[in-house]
């Protein structure tokens, strides 16, 4: 086993990586750029050393300098984490030349399988089923327009060398196949270093199911199991759970001998994940081999006890697997949420900053918390967006479902936008109850993101109530507030409460669409606790509180409201109140994210029509396209190419 390993990557894979390192005993060295230089798993790391600028190609991907840190520090083995240099040939050949182990699967797997088109041919010599399309690289766009055409409409324009959902675009006619390849070009140079780029059928009403395995230096190869992570977003997966709610055991034995059969076709040692698209009537379609841990590999350590990362390591040190195929047992469910900083009101868009409150739910046997930062950390525009995972499980799908619902509600995140009440609206979306799901779940619901929804009257209930009492609680400590009869509003619509407390325990009567309703709610909660935790007629819930002047914004299970708490009489006058107009900015083209302005399609004088691209915003890792909302004249470019922009920062005015 090794003493000492230096883990070339950041965020929350790398704290995760070092629990595990710690309980084996095991030294852990940490990389860090300028922009990480505070981040936690420097913090947690036994030793850390600084590798330079913020951007991940003068840090992250430079295997000198990661080499470098590992022989100053006396590590003897390195465990890239996913991203960066986890799949990087080239990174595992140098440190094999250097006498340092690299904890994953040898040059020649990761060679093989992190080109796709070579990975496919693999395949299918190992008896893999795959998907049509075009064996060879695309040189240029006019080529990838004629091959989308020849392959059929849709689509998939993929890097070669992509992942993570970078460099990936579905074309349904030749227009977006000629705009996807120039976007899926850009987005797979600026990821991976590598422009090239393949084309191949696009799977109608497709499912992504990918099977785990695990191989050693001895022979031995098992699989354990498959993951459904259909819920993705631009590609990227947002929800995974284990075992899939699709497949039958037939589909997942077959499944799993495939998986298998391909990681000893390349002669596989460590973990490694085999990734299917499945179609409705359940035929499955090789879609690619991730070389390395994936983000969701905690569903699979629920469901089967085992701690991927420890079996990496011990693999790597040269131990054989610890159990046989036979011999691996599935109990229970898992499902996993990522948590990012982005904005899923305003379609998703990404969110930088600080953390101003950070408070993860508490864990325990069902409950995991996989993150890389801290209250008061950064949440910065160099890296991926996460913030961490989120894991729930229980005996049975809905056990888990309503186990990470409930974590979700008690995940305090201030300071940016987050995507929390996003996630909580899915996994209680009726078609993800019943597992009737694709990879254009998001895509078909949410095509605007996130959008407030009417409450129900049980809602609108619980919301009354909960502000009945935090305004109740607030009120014996004001001498100037008297009385126990209030409206609380919700939008324009009012709602007369009458509140009964005895210590902990209240009676809030409501009138709704002239019925009076009663919650019986039970809470230890006083001012300034951010979390509302109570019993309401007999149910534990949780609901987050901040305080708006005279009222409260309240989250729970996916929803947002805004109640002020008036006196009746008060309530009765300010509806004589004007409601000022929000102004006019329809003619400015405002940055709707925080990132770097790659380009300006047009000039002062130009005239453009409705859905003409006007500007490219990079923000964490993803180009995003910014097209005219109508037709016009551009007056005024306020901004050029290489600015980094400001959300809601004007880039060009229309006359």
């Amino acid at each position: 086993m090794f003493s000492k390993i230096l883990i070339a990557n950041r965020g929350e894979i790398a704290c995760r990586i070092m629990r595990t390192a710690k309980r084996l005993g095991i030294a852990t060295v940490a990389v860090y750029s300028d922009a990480d230089a505070r981040s936690l798993h420097v913090r947690m790391a036994d030793e850390a050393v600084a590798i330079g600028g913020d951007a991940a190609a003068n840090s992250y991907l430079v295997i000198d300098k990661i080499v470098d840190a590992a022989k100053s520090s006396g590590a003897e083995a390195i465990h890239p984490g996913f991203g960066f240099l986890s799949e990087n040939a080239a990174f595992a050949d140098r440190l094999d030349a250097e006498g340092i182990v690299f904890i994953g699967p040898k040059q020649r797997a990761i060679a093989s399988m992190g080109d796709k088109i070579e990975s496919k041919r693999l395949a299918q010599e190992a008896g893999v089923n795959t998907v049509p399309g075009h064996p060879d690289i695309v040189p240029n766009v006019d080529t990838a327009v004629r091959i989308a055409a020849e392959v059929g409409f849709p689509v998939m324009i993929k890097a070669s060398a992509g992942g993570g959902g970078k460099g990936m675009r579905i074309a349904r006619d030749e227009d977006e196949a000629r705009e996807g390849f120039i976007l899926a070009t850009s987005e797979a140079k600026s990821s991976f270093g590598d422009d090239r780029i393949f084309i191949e059928r696009f799977i109608e009403e497709p499912r992504h199911i990918e099977i785990q395995v695990l191989a050693d230096s001895q022979g031995n190869t098992i699989h354990l199991g498959e993951r459904e992570c259909s819920i993705q977003r631009r590609h990227q997966k947002v929800i995974e759970e284990a075992p899939s709610p699709f497949l039958d055991e037939k589909t997942r034995e077959a499944m799993g001998a495939q998986a298998v059969a391909l990681a000893k076709a390349v002669d596989y040692q460590s973990a490694g994940t085999v990734e299917f698209i499945v179609d409705k009537d359940r035929n499955f379609y090789f879609l690619e081999m991730n070389t390395r841990l994936q983000v969701e590999h905690p569903v699979t350590e629920y469901i089967t006890g085992l701690d991927l990362v420890e079996q990496m390591i011990r693999i790597a040190a040269g131990d054989p697997l610890p159990l046989s195929q036979d011999e691996v047992s599935f109990t229970g469910w898992a499902v996993e949420a990522r948590v990012y900083a982005e904005d899923p009101y305003r379609n998703f868009l990404p969110s930088t900053g600080r953390l101003v409150r950070y408070h993860a739910p508490e864990e325990d046997a069902h409950v995991r918390v996989d993150t890389g930062v801290y209250e008061g950390g950064e949440i910065s525009m160099f890296y991926d967006p996460m913030i961490a995972k989120l894991i729930g499980g229980g005996a049975t799908r809905n056990a888990a479902i309503a186990q990470i619902r409930d974590a979700l509600d008690a995940f305090h995140i201030r300071g940016i936008s987050h995507n929390i009440p996003f996630l909580s609206a899915v996994l209680g979306h009726p078609r993800f109850i019943e597992g009737r799901l694709s990879t254009g779940f998001i895509e078909e619901e949410y095509p605007d993101g996130l959008q407030p929804w009417p409450l129900s009257n049980t809602e609108t209930a619980l919301f009354v109530a909960v502000t009945a009492v935090l305004h109740h609680r607030n009120a014996v400590r004001d001498p100037k507030v008297t009385g126990s009869a209030w409206v609380i509003r919700i939008g324009g619509d009012d709602y007369p409460v009458e509140i009964a407390a005895d210590g902990d325990d209240c009676m809030v009567a409501i009138e709704i669409d002239d019925a009076l309703v009663q919650q019986n709610v039970t809470s230890a909660w006083r001012p300034g606790d951010p979390m509302f935790t109570a019993s309401v007629d007999g149910e534990d819930i949780c609901v987050q509180a901040d305080r708006l002047g005279i009222g409260w914004r309240l989250f729970h299970a996916g929803m947002q409201a805004d109640l002020r708490a008036l006196p009746r009489r008060a309530a009765e006058l300010s509806r004589l109140m004007p409601v000022k107009e929000p102004p006019d900015l329809s003619r400015f083209l405002l940055s709707p994210m925080p990132g770097l302005l790659i380009r300006v399609a047009v000039r002062e004088g130009d005239e453009v029509k409705a859905g003409e691209e006007l500007a490219v915003v990079e923000a964490m890792k993803m180009e995003n396209v910014l097209r005219a909302a109508r037709d016009g004249v551009v007056r005024t470019v306020h901004a050029a190419a290489g600015d980094s922009l400001a959300v809601d920062q004007s880039i060009l005015e229309f006359e």
